[in-house]
């Protein structure tokens, strides 16, 4: 696998996952980073930059214009192969599976040479050192680069990963990672497993907020991201993107529970 290594980062590092085509997000997170005094060669992101919502291309001309390093996600993959699907694996006939094929389809539409060349040469996983601490950055694993680890899942897969991570590149402090869409930490023998979780769409929380992760100091903290999400919004609707992610960007919950662990879904009536 195509490994990065960024060195000794100095300072605080923003790490975010899946903007998911939301321009509207990303332009928000990449001000937040601004704001901060986080320059783009220590933001990083997880991957899925195309997915669910309106601006596929815009999204990934701001990411590579702030130089923020990208990994490979699902989604990246799929598209730069010419694939007919987002990856995700989800059971066919299943509402993710009927759903993503209306956001993938817009987002391969609307993606050109450039943007698959781009996405073809990123690289699989990243490390780097912070304060002594070796931090490996990965979407949603090495063995399988759209792997669902969920917030309070076995420990079993979180282990899997962490020693594939370990075998290839030696012993890691934390992992960061990305693709299930919730944020958490969980700690994992010695290893802590930060998910950053992603700023395309909210959280299934019942919130319009996105989620991201900052490491500073000796701290991991995940942040709350605000961000004009009916812009975002009336702009799916713009494009067509009517099939309830639009919704989603507003109520705060996702419309389709199934891919979520039974303990994690929401009532659909939740979202009413």
């Amino acid at each position: 696998m195509n490994l990065r290594d960024l060195g000794a980062l100095d300072g605080p590092v923003l790490i975010f996952g899946g903007p998911s085509s939301n321009l509207h997000a990303t332009r928000a997170l990449l001000a937040e980073a601004g704001a901060r005094g986080i320059a783009g060669n220590h933001l990083i992101c997880t991957g899925d930059t195309v997915a669910y919502c309106a601006d596929p291309a815009a999204t990934v001309a701001a990411l590579r214009a702030s130089g923020c390093t990208v990994i490979a996600g699902n989604c990246e993959k799929q598209i730069a192969a010419g694939a007919p699907d987002c990856g995700c694996g989800f059971d066919p006939g299943s509402t993710c599976d009927r759903l993503s094929a209306g956001w993938f389809a817009h987002a391969d539409a609307n993606l050109g040479p450039d943007e698959r060349h781009w996405m073809a040469g990123l690289a699989d996983w990243a490390v780097f050192t912070h304060q002594g601490r070796r931090c490996a950055v990965v979407h949603g694993g090495l063995s399988d680069v759209a792997r669902f680890l969920w917030p309070g899942a076995p420990e079993a897969g979180f282990t899997q990963e962490i020693a594939l991570i370990e075998a290839a590149c030696g012993p890691v402090d934390m992992v960061f990672a990305g693709h299930c869409g919730l944020a958490f930490r969980q700690r994992v023998g010695s290893v802590e497993w930060i998910n950053a979780g992603v700023i395309g769409i909210p959280p299934n929380d019942g919130t319009p907020e996105v989620r991201y992760a900052v490491l500073s100091g000796a701290e991991v903290s995940i942040e709350r991201l605000r961000y004009d999400h009916v812009g975002a919004r009336d702009a799916m609707r713009a494009a067509g993107l009517t099939h309830g992610y639009d919704d989603a960007l507003t109520t705060g919950y996702w419309p389709s529970q199934e891919v979520l662990p039974p303990g994690l879904r929401r009532a659909a009536s939740a979202s009413g």
